[in-house]
């Protein structure tokens, strides 16, 4: 015994009615006995998964409140899951590692911003235009409307003129631009702080996901390899998939909207390039965005052969080319992107219903590669006889 050990009392040792029935005390039998039984599981699982949503509860405050870190950090996540194939072939092409990351960067930045400076000349160009033709759209709708069930008076539809004209000549937009410089400046702020994340996931990325699994060995540390090999795959394919899918929406509604005559078919077809990105409502929404534009621009007439047209390239996508480009890279229930989109949607807006399939999507993936590479979680696998409902 150390200098400065202290002598411990032997263990009690069982009364001789308990050590010739080879039984515990009797407070251990009670206590046992009260968490073994039905109620106690069902109350041990409850605090359990208390106690996790609590934890997610916490994630989540704290990220809700550190959105100008937290959402560049993701988007720049997704991005270079998106464009890291280019970084590999440049580098297996001979260029250093550094080169090939700028080469990349640069790359996506410009695509990026030649799409804002499309849009941006294109409104710009074709406003005067659609100021007019709306105006004409609402006069034209008036002799339409007269002869609908329900009753429009001339006043009625005068005053609709009016609002219109005049918000369309006023200085709203601007004056909103003005209003919002604060949300601009977190904006700039956040997309240099994406710019910056996204350059060192595309230089360091493996050796930053290596340096996470330093604590892990053996089996752990091969899990954590499948798990980041299985999430980046995901969410790479996830977006390259989904773009060439939105491309080619926004090509073919393009193409019906100038046969049409409708204004402003850069703007709306690169709308269109983006809400693809939001499963399940985005084709939806932009087509009603694109009927409402033809309406009030062109005619109602015109209205309908655009919404035949979106009708007919969003079957064409869905039917032939989304399960030919995606695969099998989206592999969730309807109900659980629903479930996903109004999440994402309700805490982060409009980014976080484009991030939450794309995350929702590569957790699952993560989950079915756990156990090994073909090998989900013991709660993922199916049962040894068919499920059938």
């Amino acid at each position: 015994m150390g200098l400065f050990g202290r002598r411990t009392a032997p263990p009690a040792r069982p009364s001789t009615e308990e050590a010739r029935e080879g039984t515990t005390p009797r407070s251990e039998h009670a206590t046992s006995r009260l968490w073994s039984d039905g109620f106690g599981r069902v109350g041990t699982r409850s605090l359990q998964i208390l106690a996790v949503i609590a934890v997610i509860a916490v994630f989540g405050y704290v990220g809700t409140r550190l959105t100008l870190v937290v959402i560049p950090v993701l988007i720049a996540l997704v991005l270079s899951a998106a464009i890291y194939p280019l970084v590999s072939f440049l580098r297996r092409r001979g260029l250093p590692s550094l080169l090939a990351t700028w080469i990349s960067l640069l790359t996506l930045v410009a695509l990026l911003s030649g799409i804002v400076w499309l849009v941006v000349r294109a409104v710009v160009d074709q406003w005067d235009e659609l100021q007019t033709q709306a105006l004409d759209g609402f006069d034209s709708l008036q002799t339409y409307i007269q002869d609908l069930p329900f009753q429009i008076t001339d006043e009625q539809i005068t005053s609709v003129r009016e609002s219109a004209l005049s918000l369309l000549q006023s200085d709203a937009v601007g004056s909103g631009a003005i209003a919002g410089v604060s949300q601009t400046a977190d904006f700039v702020a956040g997309f240099f702080i994406m710019i910056v994340v996204l350059f060192f996931f595309l230089k360091d990325g493996p050796a930053m996901w290596e340096f996470l699994l330093r604590p892990f060995e053996g089996h752990r540390y091969e899990r954590g390899q499948r798990v980041g090999a299985a999430t980046v795959s995901t969410l790479g394919g996830y977006v390259r998939g989904t773009a060439i899918v939105a491309f080619v929406d926004a090509v073919g509604i393009g193409i019906g909207l100038a046969i049409v005559g409708v204004p402003l078919v850069i703007p709306l077809s690169v709308l269109v390039f983006l809400l693809a990105f939001i499963p399940l409502v985005g084709a939806t929404v932009a087509g009603i965005l694109a009927a409402l534009v033809t309406l009030v621009a062109v005619g109602p007439i015109e209205a309908l052969i655009v919404v035949a047209i979106v009708v007919v390239v969003n079957q064409l996508e869905g039917d032939f080319l989304q399960p030919i480009v995606m695969g099998r890279t989206l592999r969730l229930h309807p109900l659980v992107i629903l479930f996903a989109l109004t999440a994402g949607t309700v805490l982060v807006g409009i980014t976080g219903a484009v991030l939450a399939v794309p995350i929702a999507a590569s957790i699952w993936r993560a989950i079915q590669v756990w156990d090994g590479p073909d090998l989900p979680a013991r709660f993922a696998r199916k049962k040894k006889r068919p499920e059938t409902v």
